[in-house]
């Protein structure tokens, strides 16, 4: 039977900064300095996750977008058991994370943003240790381990030690570690981070395979087309707040024209922008910085020439023109002005 995860108002304040923060302020998340007695040294509160209300549906691949700092892994922290909320719930099927940390555990496999692999083992090792973790039977782990070790195309290397991995073979490695107990529910932080494409496009074609069988997958990525390819719904957050829920072509049907067509003039020109908005297709005009324009509109390469002709009628140059198709990229762009990679 597959198993949901559900997350009710979690939220998250590091009272430090996290290690990956340590020396300098983060990037992407509230902090704000607390008050302290004059004889107190000051300390940061990290604001990482403000009320995350989710739902993941049994047996769905669910993605969680955002640009760095956003709150994703922190919520895969959450719901993994690494990570005690501020306050808040998470439920991995019926069992609630904070209270029944044994029998989640037993239920999901976990592969972290960066490889923690054991590099003194070889990677059979690794694999039938793990299944072992899990009291698996000796016959059952090394079976489970060699099916795994040729699914991974790793049987070549199954009896070396780590030392000589790409690291591309390391994250199969890691992800076939996550599978050897056959969990209920899979976590991929980052998965495909700085994997060739023909190691992505194979970890694809397994999580597909994965799912397949009924499994509940939920990943955290930067990549749009692994989100639009995979995810059946995507949950965009920011700053640990919720700002968008949907499958991706609801999410990408949601923003405001559709295409984003982005400007660089060779000077500001403010009296420009109410000629674009004029435009017929054009839903929304906002300026950017310096000379820049996005322009959101309802079709892309066929309004240039019409911009081109304005623009020479207001005796302003075009410099730049760069055209996005509909994309979770752009609906982010449209709700908080950034990019999801910042």
């Amino acid at each position: 039977m597959s198993v949901g995860l559900r997350t009710e108002n979690l939220k998250k304040v590091f009272h430090t900064p996290p290690p990956a923060a340590a020396g300098a302020r983060p990037v992407g998340i509230l902090a704000t300095r607390s008050r302290v007695g004059p004889k107190e040294k000051p300390k940061d509160d990290v604001v990482a996750l403000d009320g995350i209300s989710l739902e993941v549906k049994p047996g769905e691949i669910f993605g969680l977008l955002g640009p760095n700092g956003a709150g994703k892994s922190t919520t895969v922290g959450v719901l993994t058991t690494r990570v005690t909320p501020t306050s808040g719930e998470a439920f991995v099927g019926e069992h609630s994370v904070a209270r029944e940390r044994t029998a989640v555990k037993r239920l999901i496999g976990v592969v972290p943003q960066r490889p923690n692999l054991d590099f003194g083992l070889t990677a059979r090792e690794i694999l039938t240790f793990h299944g072992a973790y899990f009291g698996m039977g000796a016959g059952e782990r090394t079976a489970i381990a060699q099916s795994l070790l040729d699914r991974f195309k790793l049987g070549d290397r199954a009896e070396q030690l780590l030392f000589g991995f790409s690291g591309g073979m390391l994250q199969r490695l890691s992800i076939a570690r996550a599978m050897v107990h056959d969990p209920q529910v899979l976590f991929l932080d980052e998965p495909s981070a700085g994997l060739d494409p023909q190691t992505r496009l194979l970890l694809w074609e397994i999580v597909r395979e994965y799912n397949a069988r009924g499994k509940t997958i939920l990943m955290t990525t930067h990549n749009m087309e692994e989100a639009d390819g995979l995810c059946d719904r995507v949950a965009i957050i920011d700053h640990g707040r919720l700002i968008a829920l949907g499958t991706p072509e609801e999410l990408k049907r949601s923003v405001p024209g559709g295409y984003l067509v982005r400007l660089q003039f060779d000077r500001a020109a403010p009296d420009f922008l109410d000629v674009l908005r004029a435009l017929p297709g054009v839903t929304e005009v906002r300026p950017g910085a310096g000379a820049s324009v996005d322009l959101y509109a309802d079709r892309g390469g066929a309004l240039i020439p019409i911009l081109v002709n304005r623009a020479q009628d207001n005796g302003v140059d075009i410099l730049d023109v760069h055209i996005s198709a509909p994309s979770l990229e752009n609906l982010f762009l449209h709700h908080t002005g950034r990019s999801l990679r910042e």
